[in-house]
């Protein structure tokens, strides 16, 4: 069986050429350049969607299973196999330029440790808004994450740079939490003024099965992000070390989708494996076959474990030929990283410079 079988009435993407990969359209795109998320959606025109592909007329936890066990099984050594040839492929000398500003305009650059402090949060937002200070042509990040007691700190560091706050919610990382819990937290960092909300799923409920449980917990934190007028986008992280299958990750994918995600995100960074290439790569699959079914796109972010400008580019790649063009941008698709900047930026002073300046040469985060 195929890695990219798909769901139900969806057709293989065809491969992508075995030449180097390079930039969509040879040449880097404006520094800052962004494309516009999706429509916004109804909670009901979500439910509506979720049922029509579903194939039901009500959402409940026989349909639910029954879908998601429908879908086509993972091949292990199929997935495995495709992802380790994606990782053989290399970009062309003329397009890295442009990869690693792509790359750092998809960064979340993230701090989640208990020692947070507001000062390390104030000199975290000073570095995504200048990541390499006196070169003007280094383009932003495109958000801070923290935890969000810490969301108007970064707000008020921020300003109208453009970088968006990003928070991670719902008794992150574990998710064992009551919803009233899970709720009050999330809204604590839209109201704090949070762009977007990175929740975690409840693995004990998904692996038990209990997936009605999980649907509705996704479908009230979006409500969440979206009350009041807010307009807080919405990341669910699936914790895929925890998920123990690819077949789970599929599920959990489709589930998230057609619950109304804005992203579907690897892990929280605090489990290992996080995100695998072979992992990212069967979620943008997801995303792809999610788009064809109903018309609607949805984000990848890939977080913990990326640290290198060279496993970005190997991203990158995966994105191009597996869910296509139309996600190379910082609104379809993010890195969860702290240290990968760092190594992007000593990779762009290179091939400036012609030589390697080391770690010293670049800000600490």
């Amino acid at each position: 069986m195929s890695t990219t079988a798909t769901a139900p009435s969806h057709g293989r993407a065809p491969d992508g050429p075995a030449a180097d990969a390079q930039a969509p359209d040879g040449h880097a795109p404006e520094v800052g350049a962004r494309q516009g998320h999706a429509p916004e959606r109804s909670a009901s025109e979500i439910a509506d969607l979720a049922r029509r592909v579903v194939g039901t007329s009500s959402l409940d936890e026989a349909s639910l299973r029954r879908y998601l066990h429908g879908l086509p099984g993972v091949d292990q050594v199929g997935a495995e196999g495709r992802a380790g040839m994606l990782a053989t492929r290399s970009i062309k000398t003329t397009s890295k330029a442009w990869a690693l500003d792509l790359i750092i305009r998809m960064i979340d650059l993230t701090t989640l440790e208990g020692a947070d402090t507001p000062g390390k949060v104030r000199g975290l937002c000073a570095k995504a808004v200048q990541p390499e200070p006196g070169d003007p042509t280094c383009p932003r990040v495109a958000a801070v994450c923290v935890y969000n007691d810490l969301v108007p700190v970064a707000v008020d560091a921020l300003g109208d740079s453009g970088v968006h706050v990003a928070a991670v919610a719902t008794a992150f990382p574990s998710g064992r939490a009551s919803r009233h819990v899970r709720l009050t937290d999330t809204r604590e960092a839209v109201q704090a003024g949070a762009h977007e909300i990175d929740m975690v799923i409840d693995r004990g409920a998904f692996l038990s099965g209990r997936y009605e449980r999980v649907f509705e917990d996704v479908v009230a934190v979006r409500e969440v992000c979206r009350e009041n007028g807010a307009t807080a986008h919405l990341k669910v992280i699936l914790e895929t070390g925890e998920l123990a299958t690819y077949d789970n990750v599929r599920r959990a994918s489709w589930l998230a989708m057609l619950a109304g995600a804005d992203f579907i995100k690897t892990s929280t960074g605090k489990i290992s494996p996080a995100a695998t290439l072979p992992v990212t790569n069967l979620m943008l699959e997801a995303v792809r076959d999610f788009r064809r079914e109903t018309g609607v796109q949805v984000g990848v972010k890939p977080a913990g474990g990326i640290r290198t400008s060279k496993d970005a580019i190997k991203h990158l790649v995966a994105v191009k030929e597996t869910a296509g063009e139309d996600w190379l941008d910082p609104d379809w698709y993010r890195f969860g990283a702290s240290s990968l900047l760092n190594d992007v930026l000593q990779q762009r002073q290179k091939l400036r410079t012609g030589w390697y300046s080391g770690p010293d040469y670049v800000t600490v985060d």
